[in-house]
């Protein structure tokens, strides 16, 4: 292994020798719970920890015995794609008494656990967090009675907690995500994909009731996902009068050719006086005053069944790393505390100030101070909400004053694709389109990228236009990977036809390469003088400036589900070794991140050179694997990873290698990687980042208008940037000073975060790594924001 640098922290030097970890689910189930439950028992072995399953909750705690068992490497073989909780969860009210946490105590100790990983709610959270106060009492309580020694009191005198919230509400404050909620989306998301299609075909409004007792995350996010007519959350009531404001909205609709309405509402909708707005009611009104053909859909327990999404499989193995290594670090004075994710980063937050916060929602809301209540759920709710708004108001188009520049308002904005198609592009079009109709702007859409913008194929489009766009596949504009460069002269032929004071590109690494050539050709042409943005959507995730990219979810998710279906069809058939090629060119994202989210053995990527020995001990590996009762293997290739490492090479390697021991097959996922139906998180983010994208357009050209000359002119840097993720934040960047950070021969970032999460798939895999946890170990408070703080981008 090479030599650590003396600034970092390695986790090596974190050893679990001698220590017990308990791990229960509590609460409702919620998918991803079984793999946090995986990455925390191979977590905690691989440190040399002991690791014991505490079945049925805390139920299993307070009865013992069989219920709490110590596990092994083998014991979370094949649950990574199963939902649910494979301990099983129950709600106990012995817990709640002194009695019944004097009796979980004593089972604990009886095994010599003092460290508990809790999956479950705030009221698990809540609890977990009192038995730890109690702890030393507790102790003292039962050597007294005589039910333990004395000495034990001594050995085992402190209770270390961590929790990861697994709740499919996303109710939780200090996360932008909780376990389960992207996956209970997919669920919603399916069901309403369907819903439209019938709806459509008879000219019918469905009402949705989807879960949310008391937060109204998923209705909230599943109405920007599939562009619902109206939404009813518990946290923002709607005004008096909503009545006929939503019947007015309804039937606009309708007269303009809109052939179906969808109304979600959570299930703990209120009105602005407490009352709750139920799914009936809504129906009912809406059959009185409009007579349309309504019916309302329940969705129920189906939002919590079914196989975990690659999101939630990804943040649960992060979580459950990173809850072991917390459980390692923790001292008699560290707080309990929860594992989080904001923006894109797990942080450690103090559980209690978490709680606390949860309860002030509540009481805000009961006290019917809402906008408190939206502030504090989060940066990441707030951003939902505030896109919901400004994609449901339409202004009236006698609102705005025509051929007046100088309001400041009605400038032309076009909008292309460029690249390969990502699923989520039309979301972020759909979107563009009516932020920049709200925003007053006249808005052009360009068919078939620069290569259609030189031929003039660029036509102005409506509000009505983009209707049922955020659920389509692919891109519904056309797309080229055609760059500008050649085409230059007629493309500022076509701005100034047009007058083009704006542009906003969506898609890949050509977008922000053609992005970067027309800035660089602003001396020649003095049409490019305008704001341009950059939003990048490619499912490779390559792009200079950003950790996520509009389409690499759902490329991810189509992955996951392949390797899934392979390795089940690989059980019925013992010692089979899969070797599987994804797309991405030379970036490694989508092998790595799904060999991480599929339970892979290996995944080889170009960013981590390899070679034959490699090859040959990832062989051995796999060969001591079938000796064990986990039979078979999985092992992922990026397409570019290596020119004479071929997937066929490695194929035939590993057959020939394991003769005898184990059989091989190939797979090569190819361009299904690219379609299918957007997923939540990509409709959602497609949707967030291009009305963000719309705002800072609208800015730079109020900025930029030269009211003597009655034109826009913008001629610095920071007027042709790119919106991307960096860590919590969604940053604009001039893609000038993105060029340094940029790998134009392989079109890769030349440094990328997700390289850090590798050594979590070698780990998880039983390989001896090294994995720097240096961002790790900070405890964080959680924030109070004000309105005005950067969004982050989770959804």
């Amino acid at each position: 292994m090479a030599e650590q640098p003396a600034d970092k922290k390695f986790f090596e030097n974190l050893s679990g020798a001698g220590k017990a970890i308990g791990v229960l689910t509590s609460g409702g189930d919620a998918q991803g719970m079984n793999a946090a439950v995986r990455a925390v028992v191979r977590m905690g072995i691989y440190v040399e920890a002991k690791v014991y399953f505490i079945y049925e909750g805390y139920q299993g705690m307070v009865d013992g015995g069989d219920n709490i068992v110590e596990v092994s490497w083998e014991s979370v073989s094949s649950i990574l794609q199963v939902g649910g909780t494979v301990i099983g969860s129950a709600r106990c009210k012995e817990f709640r008494t002194r009695e019944g946490r004097l009796k979980a105590a004593c089972n604990l100790i009886q095994r010599g656990i003092t460290n508990l990983c809790v999956i479950g709610g705030d009221g698990s959270l809540t609890g977990a967090n009192l038995f730890r106060e109690e702890w030393s009492g507790l102790l003292e309580e039962l050597a007294q009675s005589g039910k333990i020694e004395e000495e034990a009191v001594k050995k085992y005198v402190y209770l270390n907690i961590v929790g990861m919230v697994g709740s499919i509400d996303n109710d939780f404050c200090g996360t932008d995500m909780t376990i389960g909620t992207d996956s209970a989306l997919h669920r919603i998301i399916e069901v309403v994909d369907a819903i439209m299609t019938t709806a459509q075909s008879h000219q019918r409004t469905f009402v949705l009731e989807v879960m949310g007792r008391h937060c109204g995350y998923l209705a909230l996010v599943s109405a920007l996902a599939c562009g619902a007519d109206w939404v009813f959350i518990p946290e923002y009531p709607p005004e008096e009068g909503w009545e006929d404001q939503m019947c007015v909205k309804l039937s606009e609709n309708r007269a303009r050719k809109k052939r179906l309405n969808i109304i979600i509402v959570a299930e703990g909708a209120i009105d602005s006086h407490n009352k709750p707005i139920t799914s009936e009611k809504v129906k009912d009104l809406v059959v009185q005053q409009l007579g349309f053909d309504t019916r309302v859909t329940i969705l129920g327990h189906v939002q919590r069944g079914g196989t975990p999404s690659a999101f939630d499989r990804i943040l649960a193995s992060r979580m459950g790393v990173e809850a072991v290594l917390a459980l390692l670090e923790a001292t008699p004075d560290t707080p309990a505390c929860v594992v989080s994710l904001s923006g894109n980063q797990a942080v450690r937050l103090p559980l209690m100030e978490c709680v606390q916060m949860t309860q002030e929602v509540q009481k805000a809301m009961d006290e019917r101070k809402f906008c408190e209540a939206v502030r504090l759920r989060g940066r990441s709710f707030e951003n939902n909400l505030n896109t919901y708004k400004l994609l449901s108001h339409r202004k009236p188009d006698t609102e705005l004053p025509k051929d007046d520049l100088s309001c400041s308002t009605n400038f032309n904005v076009a909008v292309l694709n460029v690249g390969a198609p990502a699923a989520g592009m039309n979301a972020a079009v759909r979107s563009a389109i009516r932020v920049g109709i709200t925003e007053g702007h006249n808005m052009f859409a360009v068919i078939d990228g620069f290569e259609g913008f030189a031929n003039g194929q660029i036509k102005e489009i409506s509000w009505g236009d983009v209707g049922g766009w955020t659920g389509q596949g692919g891109s519904l504009l056309g797309t080229k990977r055609t760059l500008p460069a050649k085409y230059l002269e007629k493309i500022a032929d076509q701005m100034r036809i047009n007058n083009i004071n704006a542009l906003m590109v969506i898609g890949g690494f050509e977008a922000y390469e053609s992005c970067l050539q027309l800035a660089e050709a602003r001396a020649r042409f003095e049409e490019f003088c305008i704001p341009i943005c950059v939003l990048p959507a490619t499912i490779s995730n390559n792009v200079p400036g950003t950790d996520l990219s509009i389409g690499a979810d759902t490329a991810l998710n189509a992955i996951v589900e392949t390797c899934d279906r392979i390795k089940q069809s690989a059980s019925g058939t013992k010692r089979r070794v899969f070797i599987i090629e994804t797309m991405g060119g030379y970036c490694g994202y989508l092998a790595n991140m799904g060999g991480l989210a599929a339970g892979a053995d290996a995944a080889y990527i170009f960013e981590e050179k390899f070679d034959i020995r490699e090859l040959q001990a990832n062989v051995e590996h796999l060969t001591e694997k079938m000796k064990t009762s986990i039979q078979r293997g999985l092992v992922l290739r990026n397409e570019n990873s290596n020119e004479n490492y071929t997937t066929d090479f490695i194929y035939q390697l590993y057959s020939e290698e394991g003769k005898g021991v184990f059989d091989c097959r190939k797979n090569v996922l190819g361009h299904m990687q690219q379609g299918g139906a957007p997923s939540p998180f990509d409709r959602n983010f497609g949707t967030k980042i291009s009305a963000k994208a719309v705002q800072w357009i609208s800015k730079k050209l109020r900025e930029t208008y030269r009211r003597d000359e009655g034109k826009v002119f913008a001629n610095t840097e920071d007027s042709v940037c790119l919106l991307g993720m960096r860590r919590r934040n969604l940053l604009f960047q001039p893609v000038v000073e993105l060029k340094d950070q940029a790998d134009f021969v392989h079109r890769i970032p030349k440094e990328q975060w997700w390289l850090k999460l590798r050594p979590l798939m070698k780990i998880l895999a039983k390989y001896k790594t090294s994995y720097d946890v240096s961002d790790s170990g900070q405890l964080e408070h959680v924030a109070r924001h004000s309105p005005k703080e950067a969004e982050t981008v989770a959804i």
